[in-house]
């Protein structure tokens, strides 16, 4: 899953527990019919944006775009949902469609373009798409040479988070490849002599997506970026051994009760721990070590932590094998959304148009929390170190950059029987029961 709908299942607010309330909003997908695209009347357009970015973090897009609703004199009405992956489908079937949607996964914006529910991108997104993002970025957003929207916000994933105080105290240093994080791993576990990992698959609906990025995060590692491609496409299937050497990978920690789960329990508490819990038991030193994306820098600030090198907690970035990966730059995944479209009005394209300028990402970024990989971004707008070196590496030419894999695949494996599979392999069901278990959720088309 990617950014949002990873970060956005869970407040923040509150020491990163799982389950949001929904974003107060004044109406949902499909509830108004009047988007007649007068833009100059003040309050007679409104737009209707559905998504899963809740709570706080929706406050702040709000916000984002309040200013431009005033002079454009457009009602941009958000609502989110924990339900949006089924949801969408459900209230496109049934004619209640939103005008815009953000979708964390560009493989199901896929779907929905390819069962006919998407209207093209206007010829002003199109231009922003090509000034402001990446080929790569365009590409995601793009089906059968037709490109129906644009990048919205994104993420870093795979960043390790520690306490940079204890490993001075305990002359630790940050591993430069896999096995020196295995290393270090066991080194913590023996002087300690209690579990060094935190865990959390926990997601209400979404629950064993943490599970995906760590796969992702190796798979790319070790196999390359050729081969993740190939997987992404169902070219190299989940049977192959080169994915299920990822989970073998993945399984020395996470399946290893030495290792895991600091503060909450055994092995089989991983799917039940919140994914944003194990920021309180990182700021209280109740682990040492956790896995998860850039935006974990604000349930970490939640939790009552500072967030720097000589902080209370920091990252890098899950080293390459054996020392290898790209020499000439980061080797990462990430995430982000795609915002697009259900209807063509002229309202609907202008907020569509501004979603997808440099000046939305740099006032979003500018309120703090979040990222974009808009090349007119300026990375001091971010609110945070992790933040502007996340922006550094999304913008840097010789970064080996690709998108969350479950993300991208068809929404049956890479938000079904991919979130599914890691929880039944945490607790318990053998990799090749697994592995076959997940490919078999591809579609026969």
């Amino acid at each position: 899953m990617g950014l949002s709908k990873r970060r956005m299942l869970a407040p923040i607010a509150i020491i990163g527990a799982a389950g949001f309330a929904l974003a107060g909003c004044s109406g949902g997908p499909g509830s108004t019919g009047n988007n007649d695209g007068d833009s100059g009347d003040t309050g007679d357009s409104v737009v209707t944006v559905y998504g899963t970015i809740a709570d706080t973090e929706a406050e702040l897009l709000e916000q984002s775009w309040a200013d431009w609703e005033e002079e454009n004199g457009i009602d941009i009405q958000y609502e989110a949902s924990k339900e949006f992956e089924a949801q969408i489908a459900v209230r496109a079937q049934g004619g209640n469609a939103p005008d815009l949607a953000i979708f964390p996964q560009p493989g199901l914006m896929a779907d929905m373009a390819a069962r006919g529910y998407l209207v093209e991108a206007p010829d002003a997104v199109k231009a922003n798409v090509e000034e402001g993002w990446s080929e790569d970025w365009g590409a995601y957003a793009t089906v059968d040479d037709t490109l129906y929207g644009a990048p919205l916000m994104a993420s870093v994933k795979g960043w390790i988070w520690y306490s940079p105080s204890y490993f001075t105290e305990k002359g630790y240093e940050v591993p430069t490849d896999w096995q020196g994080l295995l290393d270090l791993t066991a080194q913590i576990q023996a002087d300690e002599a209690k579990a060094p990992w935190c865990i959390g698959f926990g997601s209400d609906a979404a629950t064993g997506w943490p599970g995906t990025d760590w796969i992702e995060d190796l798979v790319l590692r070790q196999a390359g970026p050729d081969v993740y491609d190939q997987w992404v496409a169902n070219e190299v299937p989940f049977t192959d051994p080169q994915i299920s050497s990822a989970f073998e990978e993945f399984g020395k920690i996470a399946l290893n009760p030495d290792y895991v789960n600091a503060g909450f329990g055994d092995v089989k508490s991983i799917v039940t721990t919140p994914f944003g819990d194990p920021a309180t038991a990182l700021v209280n030193g109740d682990c040492a070590l956790h896995h998860q994306a850039s935006f974990y820098d604000g349930f970490i600030t939640d939790a009552g932590g500072e967030v720097a090198e000589d902080g209370d907690i920091w990252a890098f970035i899950m080293p390459p094998f054996e020392g290898g990966g790209s020499s000439d730059g980061a080797v990462v995944t990430g995430g982000g959304e795609i915002v697009a479209a259900f209807d063509d009005s002229e309202a609907t394209q202008k907020v569509q148009e501004f979603l997808s300028s440099s000046d939305w990402a740099n006032a979003r970024v500018a309120l703090g929390g979040v990222i974009s990989a808009n090349k007119g971004l300026d990375p001091e707008q971010a609110s945070s170190n992790i933040l502007k070196e996340a922006i550094s590496i999304l913008q840097a030419d010789t970064t080996t950059f690709r998108f969350d894999a479950s993300d991208l695949m068809p929404s049956a494996v890479g938000a079904g029987t991919f979130w599914k599979g890691m929880v039944d392999w945490v607790n318990g069901s053998s990799t090749d029961t697994v592995l076959g278990q997940i490919e078999a959720g591809w579609p026969s088309e």
